[in-house]
């Protein structure tokens, strides 16, 4: 590539980690590349947290409309208008996605490209443009980051090629509210739909192959799950293998095997929620030494280096912990390690999530199962939200709290809490385990009345006993 133009730094895939890695390195006075095939800011933005929390409110807000006569609150009949839903989420979209695209462009030292990328040797790749025409360029960096985060995956079911099925981008351009949508996939984006669709007014049914919900959660926690779906009108199969669909009137056909034998099910919308695949199949990796695992993931050791020398990978693409936050922390492994000249890895990181289903279901740490297989010698604490003064004010009690603790030294090793705001009396949790705070130090803490906050002081008092 005798004419390929030079950098410092050439990034592929403006998602979360994408953006800041390139002014980090732009304000270490090196010049960079970021190429990006259609919109900055990533899955994160474009389908995924941005508009789905946006989505998640609207629904809120039709179930405590629903639910007004609890409060004593007189309402009218309650209707979703999906179009406007639908109009205010792109909006929000649009406004984050602009931003971040002006913030990049107005990066001195960065170079932003609209273009598809692909390997042709080592750390040198030529690029396809996408938007607004251009030609054809060859890029190549002293640096490469894969940054290209991944899709919804499309399984392999009889039929498929003959229906509509949606996907977790597809079903938030719907302008009116399905029938009945059935959600192949009891995961966290399955679950989140699901509910989301039946607050808007849709019949809803999930089907899952294995046993429970939310196959990584202790069973405890699933059950509570489920039974606040199906407490919400949400229909819950559970060890179902989807064998076949086809056209079914104006609608769809599923068929499933149970343990119970086969049946089928109607509704008018498919939802294909169960996993995701990673965006490397048009980036020809081995044309540049970088080898892929199980999938078409990227592999990379703890320091975020792939198999080529000089290029790494960061978010989905890599596979592991999908979160937008586990993005961001990898740009920060390598803008300590590359331009600080730090020995950051990912070993022992806490991941935290959030499941924005409502009430939120907030995980950090172990899970009660992980501890007990990994031979550990744990309390365990649990505490139904009913024992939560403020969820009780709010009329939002449904769930639990859940803590797993190592009986001797007293440290915190993991949380669950689904309750009302679960995902910040989580962060609670992390912010102690990171600062070696104590369950005992939990259970005595003088937290302000009636907060939320105030439940640990709960939670941890029943392991006394």
């Amino acid at each position: 590539m005798a004419n390929a133009q030079h950098f410092d730094a050439l990034i592929i895939g403006a998602g979360q980690a994408g953006p800041s890695l390139a002014r980090a390195f732009a304000a270490s006075a090196r010049r960079v590349a970021l190429v990006e095939r259609s919109h900055v800011g990533g899955t994160c933005i474009n389908e995924g947290c941005t508009p789905t929390k946006t989505m998640v409110a609207s629904a809120r807000v039709a179930y405590l409309a629903r639910r007004s006569a609890d409060y004593g609150v007189r309402t009218g009949p309650v209707s979703v208008d999906l179009a406007r839903v639908r109009d205010r989420k792109r909006a929000i979209v649009e406004s984050f996605r602009t931003g971040g695209q002006r913030r990049l462009e107005s990066t001195q030292g960065v170079e932003l490209i609209f273009g598809e990328a692909r390997f042709v040797g080592p750390r040198q790749m030529a690029v396809e443009p996408t938007i607004n025409g251009g030609t054809p360029r060859e890029l190549s960096a002293d640096l490469v980051f894969l940054n290209t985060g991944g899709r919804p995956a499309r399984p392999k079911l009889e039929g498929l090629d003959r229906v509509a099925a949606l996907d977790s981008t597809s079903i938030m351009e719907l302008a009116e509210v399905p029938e009945h949508l059935l959600v192949m996939g009891g995961g966290y984006i399955g679950l989140e739909f699901a509910q989301m669709f039946r607050r808007f007014g849709s019949r809803v049914t999930v089907v899952q192959r294995g046993a429970q919900l939310l196959p990584l959660e202790d069973e405890d926690v699933a059950t509570a799950v489920t039974k606040i779906l199906e407490e919400d009108g949400v229909e819950v199969i559970v060890r179902a293998d989807a064998r076949c669909v086809a056209p079914r009137g104006g609608g769809i056909r599923l068929g499933i095997r149970t343990p119970e034998g086969d049946r089928t099910i109607d509704g008018s919308h498919l939802l294909l929620a169960a996993g995701r695949s990673p965006n490397t199949d048009r980036l020809d990796c081995a044309a540049g030494g970088v080898e892929l695992g199980a999938q078409g993931f990227v592999k990379a050791n703890p320091r975020l280096e792939t198999t080529a020398p000089g290029v790494y990978a960061l978010g989905d693409v890599k596979g592991g912990p999908q979160f937008t936050h586990i993005s961001y922390d990898d740009f920060r492994i390598i803008r300590t390690n590359l331009i600080e000249g730090g020995t950051a890895s990912i070993e022992g990181r806490l991941v935290p999530y959030t499941v924005f289903m409502d009430p939120q279901l907030g995980r950090i740490g172990l899970t009660e199962k992980e501890a007990r297989k990994q031979g550990r010698n744990i309390q365990v604490a649990t505490i139904p939200m009913t024992y939560v003064a403020r969820a009780l004010e709010m009329d939002e009690s449904r769930g639990l709290m859940k803590a797993v603790v190592d009986r001797e030294s007293g440290a915190v090793l993991g949380a669950a809490v689904l309750g009302i705001e679960g995902g910040e009396l989580m962060s609670v949790l992390q912010l102690a385990m990171m600062g070696g705070v104590k369950a005992r130090s939990l259970r005595d803490a003088v937290f302000a009345h009636p907060l939320l906050a105030e439940s640990l002081n709960t939670l941890f008092s029943a392991l006394d006993g």
